[in-house]
């Protein structure tokens, strides 16, 4: 591991792009590999069904939830750890509408695990949306597009063909969803917070913004390296049961934003939209100012606070520098 030392954080020495692995006693192997042969057809089957028939019928929303609680159910992820802020147990329903995310506010969550997506759309129901590194804007995408970045390599530029908006058109467009959005660009392994992107300082100044931490025991089932695939399905389908930690934290608003710079800036991103090369140049050389950087820095705090974990300098594209270097070395 000597020639990965690069890639760990040089202040606290935290390497977030290794993967997990948990041993389990081989007295054990039958029975995990049992419950990953019972589980894997009833899992393929449920997700199928989900996502090409039932998410287009006029099910609603509870409809959907329970569906998709139902895919969670199959590996057995059904003990959740859920605390929030400012919150005692037991006294969830007297601060649900000021504690919780609610219609037209922002969630920026972790992002460690396919699980990340599906279980943030079970509870809330929201809208997903795509950040970059080079850029504040953003794209939505569907909740089966969500899962699937978290096995796929860091992306510094959004596709070619990606429709590209704000964060407040987006409100704008789905007021009765909350969205999601995964600041850092790219799963690590938990273990620490990476560098955000700017996109959250598109959100309006009086937009909440939620951020949520979530955590796996076993943390055999984050995918920190691209297309993790079988080790990810086994580690899912060959334990008995699953718990996510999650955790949310009082909101937070971003008080950088001016509605007089907003309107500009809504103008401007609309004309960049219709010129890929140009707003993908424009952005790269946009710096953050101290009031932006400070409302970065609460999100990324609060995110580190939630997870026990620590902000480390490494970033997506050290990242991909990182997966090239572990593949190399798989291969020999």
């Amino acid at each position: 591991m000597e020639k990965f030392s690069q890639y760990r954080d040089r202040g606290s020495g935290i390497a977030p792009f290794f993967p997990i692995s948990t041993a389990g006693s081989r007295i054990y192997l039958p029975f995990y590999i049992f419950l990953f042969l019972v589980r894997l057809p009833i899992l393929i089957t449920v997700t199928l069904s989900y996502f090409t028939l039932l998410q287009w019928f006029p099910i609603g929303s509870l409809g959907k939830k329970a569906s998709l609680w139902l895919i969670l159910g199959v590996p057995g992820i059904w003990w959740i750890d859920l605390r929030i802020d400012g919150v005692k147990k037991g006294s969830l329903a007297k601060h649900h509408k000021a504690r919780l995310p609610q219609p037209s506010s922002i969630i920026a969550s972790s992002f460690t695990s396919p699980i990340d997506s599906l279980y943030l759309a079970a509870i809330f129901d929201p809208v997903f949306a795509a950040s970059y590194p080079s850029t504040r804007l953003v794209h939505r995408i569907s909740l089966f597009e969500a899962i699937l970045r978290a096995f796929q390599h860091p992306q510094k530029h959004p596709p070619l063909n990606a429709c590209l908006t704000d964060l407040q058109t987006l409100l704008q467009q789905h007021p009765s969803q909350p969205v999601v959005v995964f600041p850092e660009c790219t799963t690590t392994n938990g273990r620490g917070i990476l560098p955000f992107s700017a996109s959250l300082l598109t959100v309006p100044s009086k937009t909440k913004i939620f951020p949520i931490s979530l955590r796996y025991t076993p943390a055999d089932i984050t995918t920190p390296v691209p297309d993790m695939y079988l080790a990810f399905f086994w580690n899912l389908l060959s334990r008995p049961t699953h718990c996510i930690r999650v955790r949310i934290a009082e909101s937070v608003y971003n008080t950088s934003y001016s509605s007089s710079m907003g309107s500009s800036k809504q103008t401007s991103l609309l004309d960049m939209i219709r010129n890929q090369g140009t707003l993908l140049g424009l952005e790269e050389n946009n710096d953050v100012s101290l009031d932006e950087k400070i409302v970065l820095d609460n999100v990324a705090e609060a995110l580190a606070r939630l997870g026990r974990v620590k902000r480390v300098g490494l970033s997506a594209m050290d990242k991909e520098a990182f997966v090239k270097a572990w593949t190399r070395q798989r291969r020999r």
